[in-house]
């Protein structure tokens, strides 16, 4: 377990992903400024805070998103509640992110039973890891799995290695946890299963969805929309609304991280290691959030 006391503690760990998943790192940043307000709760000093957890990765919209909101809630407080008020409105976003997540999972089970073929387990592929280890609770992309198992309907989840960071390992980590079947593949072998029939529907994670239905997501995601296209297999995006930028227009518009070439461990050959890429809204069968399925182009319906 990972004890955070600073607000250079939380910055730290969402920099170096020792917190990572989109919906965590909006609830770590917003706990990040109740944490750097202990000493100094002035006007001054939130900004600096504000400003610091900001810098810290560019991609996932959830960390602007708690920030922003913890910025308007903590402006209109007085300096002797405000402290407290930060701390309340952190708590207040981790609840929401956990019955978010909760809803996810039962939108998607609809899903998975829609797609259960007879008798035989419901064969899920996903990628990167979008579980309970990387949101407050219950996951997005394997909420609606957790859920089918909960029901009690077979389920059987292809889990992609997700290189460089091997996040797929704590997919596989986390299902074993619940007693789900899975199995790890190299993520080149999606492919290959998808055109063998083996997969019936494909869920991932989002860190970033634009208005018009293009997604950011772990690098390697774009593929996988491809061959699910390419052989007729549903491809569903699972996020809470705080995920959805409304205010970029479209994939073209999301800034895409570059990390640092020692996670490939190429020693000095020359590297370029983007964190993400961008699923078009065209090659995505539906989002499901808190607020149902929709179609990809069609999230203006969820604004408010």
């Amino acid at each position: 377990m990972l004890r955070l006391v600073s607000l250079e503690d939380a910055a730290h760990a969402i920099r170096v992903m020792q917190v990572r998943g989109a919906p965590l790192i909006g609830a770590t940043a917003a706990y990040g400024v109740a944490l750097g307000l202990a000493d100094d709760a002035s006007d001054a000093r939130l900004a600096q805070v504000i400003e610091t957890l900001a810098a810290t990765r560019p991609t996932a919209v959830n960390l602007h998103w708690a920030l922003a909101r913890m910025r308007g809630v903590l402006e209109k407080s007085a300096l002797a509640t405000r402290r407290d008020a930060a701390w309340a409105e952190a708590r207040s976003i981790a609840t929401e992110d956990k019955a978010a997540n909760a809803a996810i999972g039962g939108h998607g089970l609809a899903l998975l039973q829609e797609a259960r073929r007879g008798d035989c387990p419901i064969n899920v592929m996903t990628h990167c890891n979008a579980g309970r280890l990387a949101t407050v609770e219950h996951g997005t992309a394997l909420a609606p799995v957790y859920a089918a198992h909960a029901a009690g309907l077979p389920v059987h989840v292809w889990v992609s290695e997700t290189r460089p960071r091997n996040q797929g390992l704590l997919t596989a980590w986390e299902l074993a946890e619940a007693g789900v079947p899975h199995t790890l593949i190299a993520d080149n072998a999606a492919g290959l299963l998808l055109m063998q029939g083996k997969v019936d529907l494909v869920i991932v994670g989002a860190d970033r969805i634009a208005a018009n239905g293009d997604t950011a997501n772990k690098v390697g995601t774009y593929l996988k929309a491809l061959a699910a296209r390419a052989h007729g297999v549903p491809f569903y995006v699972a996020a809470p609304l705080s995920t959805i930028d409304f205010a970029c227009a479209s994939g073209a518009q999301i800034p895409i991280e570059e990390r640092a070439a020692d996670e490939l461990g190429a020693g000095d050959i020359p590297v370029a290691n983007p964190a993400f890429d961008v699923t078009p809204a065209a090659l995505i069968s539906g989002i499901i959030s808190e607020r149902g399925v929709a179609a990809a182009d069609q999230l203006r319906q969820w604004r408010s």
